[in-house]
């Protein structure tokens, strides 16, 4: 990671945890940051970088990636959870957790620092392809399983897919936007993608909680254990098996190593599933994947 975006992101989390103790911000603001970033700059950052894709095998690979690590996440944490005797919410947020990574949010902004801007377009199908669209399937299904709710019917997570704003965005960006757009378009959709990354961790230290009882530290450990070490070495030795060369490689390991997802956290403390296990899991998953993170750079170097 470039020294640049490490004080960045440490620098706007301490100021979003500051200001947050203070109380200098309304109590809504890190909603608010985070959907700037989620109808602003996350679809600038796809329109830039998703025209600039080839297809080819390597990005069916790099898509098979999370949908493989899933069926390994969801088979594990309910091996572990009859094994430590988890409860249903501890058992809920692991399976949403474990698979599901802050792909978009941090994935996009790390990825270009650890690896420069040629891989930033596989981040993207990574998450839009990966993460995003097992949020929309997977993950409301384990909601409706563990937090009470009726299934969702097809239609339903259809239409919450095509309503989505950077999928939108990836659908234009595939379609009708230029990999070489005018120099006043290009300008603009870097200036409001470059946004993405302190709008998300100020909004991060808004509502970081690093506190626990102690009977979820060992899920807590066990799940960021798995989540930033065991997944992403699985790809890297998994690499040889699958049609994976180059960027695209190198972007499936790093995207995996992503701390846990912001949104799906947040989907189980609404649903009150071990809401203070969630939420240490987005804090803890974050500061230790500051480390993390560029150790991984390092060997797929």
């Amino acid at each position: 990671m470039t020294v640049d975006a490490y004080v960045l992101i440490l620098s706007m989390i301490g100021l979003g945890a500051l200001f947050a103790r203070l109380r200098l911000l309304p109590e809504e603001s890190a909603h608010a940051l985070n959907l700037i970033a989620l109808y602003i700059c996350l679809p600038a950052a796809v329109l830039r970088h998703a025209p600039q894709l080839q297809l080819d095998a390597s990005l069916l690979g790099l898509v098979a990636v999370p949908w493989l690590l899933l069926a390994v996440c969801v088979g594990l944490v309910l091996l572990l959870a009859r094994l430590f005797q988890w409860s249903r919410g501890e058992t809920a947020v692991l399976l949403l957790l474990l698979p599901l990574g802050n792909t978009s949010y941090l994935g996009f902004p790390l990825t270009e620092a650890l690896l420069g801007a040629d891989a930033l377009p596989y981040a993207v199908v990574y998450d839009q392809f990966g993460s995003f669209l097992m949020l929309s399937s997977y993950g409301l299904w384990v909601l409706a399983t563990y937090g009470g709710d009726r299934r969702p019917t097809l239609r339903e997570m259809g239409g919450r897919i095509i309503r989505f704003p950077p999928f939108i965005a990836l659908v234009l960006g595939f379609t009708v936007m230029p990999a070489d757009p005018p120099a006043v378009v290009a300008e603009l959709l870097d200036r409001l993608a470059a946004l993405l990354l302190p709008l998300v961790t100020l909004a991060i230290g808004l509502g970081i909680r690093l506190s626990l009882p102690r009977r979820e530290l060992g899920p807590l450990a066990i799940g960021l254990g798995i989540k930033l070490a065991l997944l992403p070495t699985l790809v890297w030795l998994g690499l040889a098996l699958l049609p994976l060369t180059g960027d695209a490689a190198r972007v499936a390991v790093l995207e995996t190593a992503m701390p846990p997802m912001i949104t799906a956290a947040a989907l189980a403390a609404s649903h009150r599933l071990a809401p203070r296990l969630a939420s240490a899991m987005i804090g803890y998953g974050i500061l230790l994947s500051l480390a993390t993170l560029p150790f991984w750079a390092r060997v797929i170097a």
